[in-house]
């Protein structure tokens, strides 16, 4: 007798580089779009006089999950890119 178990899709830990601009206060938004998925590491990068500042991000994500992650991320008005890191 042969059984069949469903597997979930295999997750596997991503980084991902945002680069964004308007500093500390767009952070709120920017965690906001990693909700539903395990974030392992968060680290921010503000300089003052810097007019760019970047969050880098490990995430547990299925293949075909990233792609409308980092559009989530695009789609925010202080992002300049999200990318794969």
């Amino acid at each position: 007798m042969s059984t069949s178990f469903a597997t979930p899709a295999m997750l596997l830990r991503r980084r991902i580089a945002t680069y964004f601009v308007g500093g500390a206060d767009q952070i709120p938004a920017l965690v906001h779009a990693l909700d539903g998925h395990l974030v392992h590491e968060l680290s921010v990068d503000i300089k003052d006089g810097v007019r760019e500042s970047s969050m880098v991000c490990a995430v547990l994500l299925a293949g075909a999950e990233i792609g409308p992650l980092l559009e989530r991320l695009r789609e925010l008005p202080s992002v300049v890119s999200a990318e794969p890191a």
